[in-house]
C-alpha cells in the first residue's frame, strides 16, 4: 500500500496525496499522529474488500457492503464502488457514447461564462487546479464535464458548488466521463432538486436539519429559536458542496463513500454531528452573531480530522433516523420553504 495522504512532497511546496498544498499554519505533528493510527485502519480494511471487488466488474449492493462504505472504501477501489453503488455504472453502460456527443454542443452563453469564472476559483491550492493550459492539469476536464452536465440537465445548467464537486471527483475518478456520469447520477438520483434553479430542495435541507436538532436536541433548539437563529442562514455550502471545500479531504471522502450508498441521509447525519459536537458552546451563546460564527467555525475543529472517528460518531451520536419519518419531515420541510 502507497504511503498515507499528506506526507508526498511536490518540489518545494509540501502537498497532500491529492494535491492540496499545506497551509502555513498546518499542524503536521497531529496530522501525523492520525495518520499513523489511520494507515493502519487502512490496511486493515483493504485487506477485507480484497474479496469484494478484486476481479469482479459488478458490486451488488447488500448490508455487509454498506456496512463497508461506512467504514471506508480503500482509495484504490473508490472509483469502481462509488460507480457501482450509486447506479452510475449502469446508467453509463445504457447511454454509450453520450458524454462525448455531449462535447460536440454548446451550451448557452451564460452557462459557459458562469462555468468560466469558477474553473479558476475551483481548488485553487491545488497543483492540479492551477492551468487550464497544463496537460497534466483538471481544470480543462473539469470545464468539460460542468458543460456536459449543463447540456443534460438543462433545467439546472450550472449552479455554483457544482465545480468543487466535480473537481473532487476528477481527483479521485481520474476520468472524465465516469466523473459525468456520477454528478449526474448524484443530481438525478441521490439528491433529487438539490441544483435546481430556486434550490429548494436545499433550503429545506437546511429546514430539516432544524427540525432534526428540535427533535434530537429539543433544549438547544429553543435556545437558539430564542436567539433568533434561521436554520435556513446555517449550512448552505455544507449541503451545495456535499462538504467539498469545507472539511478536510479525507473526511469529505469517508462522507461519500457512505453518501453514494445511501443518499442525503448521510449530509444530515454529519451536520447533526457537528452541532451536537459543539452544543456546549452554543448553549453558553448570548446572541445571534456568536452563534452563527460558532457555525461558521465548526467544521475546522480538530475533531473533523480524524475521519475515522468522526465517521463512527455520525452513525453513533445521531441516533436512530428512520427514513420514512425523515422523508415526512422532509416533505414538511419542503411544503414551508415553497
Amino acid at each position: 500500500m502507497a504511503r498515507p495522504p499528506g506526507t508526498e512532497k511536490f518540489g518545494h511546496s509540501k502537498v497532500d496525496g491529492y494535491g492540496f498544498e499545506r497551509p502555513e499554519d498546518f499542524d503536521e505533528k497531529a496530522y501525523e499522529e492520525f495518520m499513523s493510527t489511520y494507515f493502519m485502519v487502512l490496511a486493515r480494511r483493504a485487506s477485507r474488500w480484497m474479496p469484494v471487488v478484486v476481479g469482479k466488474e459488478h458490486v451488488p449492493k447488500s448490508a455487509k457492503l454498506k456496512r463497508f462504505c461506512r467504514k471506508g472504501i480503500p482509495g484504490e477501489h473508490r472509483p469502481l464502488v462509488w460507480m457501482e453503488v450509486s447506479g452510475a455504472a449502469d446508467r453509463m453502460k445504457e447511454a454509450p457514447g453520450l458524454y462525448k456527443q455531449l462535447l460536440g454542443q454548446k451550451p448557452a452563453t451564460d452557462v459557459i461564462e458562469s462555468i468560466r469564472l469558477d474553473i479558476h476559483r475551483t481548488f485553487p491550492e491545488n497543483i492540479y487546479f492551477v492551468d487550464i493550459r497544463d496537460p497534466a492539469g483538471l481544470q480543462k476536464p473539469l470545464k468539460n464535464v460542468l458543460t456536459a452536465f449543463a447540456l443534460h440537465n438543462p433545467h439546472i445548467g450550472y449552479c455554483q458548488g457544482l465545480n468543487f464537486i466535480t473537481g473532487m471527483l476528477l481527483l479521485i475518478l481520474r476520468s472524465e466521463e465516469k466523473t459525468f456520469w456520477l454528478l449526474d447520477t448524484l443530481a438525478r438520483s441521490l439528491l433529487p432538486d438539490y441544483y435546481s434553479a430556486d434550490m429548494v430542495a436545499v433550503k429545506a435541507e437546511q429546514e430539516l436539519l432544524g427540525d432534526i436538532i428540535k427533535w434530537k436536541m429539543p433544549d438547544l433548539y429553543r435556545h437558539l429559536d430564542e436567539l433568533g437563529l434561521h436554520w435556513s442562514l446555517v449550512g448552505m455550502k455544507w449541503f451545495i458542496c456535499l462538504y467539498a471545500d469545507v472539511l478536510p479531504v479525507e473526511t469529505v471522502l469517508r462522507i461519500w463513500d457512505a453518501m453514494f450508498y445511501e443518499g442525503s441521509k448521510v449530509l444530515l447525519r454529519v451536520a447533526v454531528t457537528l452541532v451536537k459536537y459543539n452544543k456546549d458552546k452554543l448553549m453558553k451563546t448570548t446572541n445571534f452573531a456568536d452563534a452563527v460564527d460558532i457555525f461558521k467555525v465548526m467544521v475546522g475543529e480538530p475533531a473533523v480530522l480524524n475521519c475515522h472517528t468522526f465517521m463512527e460518531s455520525i452513525f453513533k451520536e445521531t441516533g436512530s433516523m428512520p427514513r420514512a419519518r425523515i422523508s415526512r419531515m422532509r416533505e414538511e420541510c419542503t411544503k414551508r420553504v415553497l
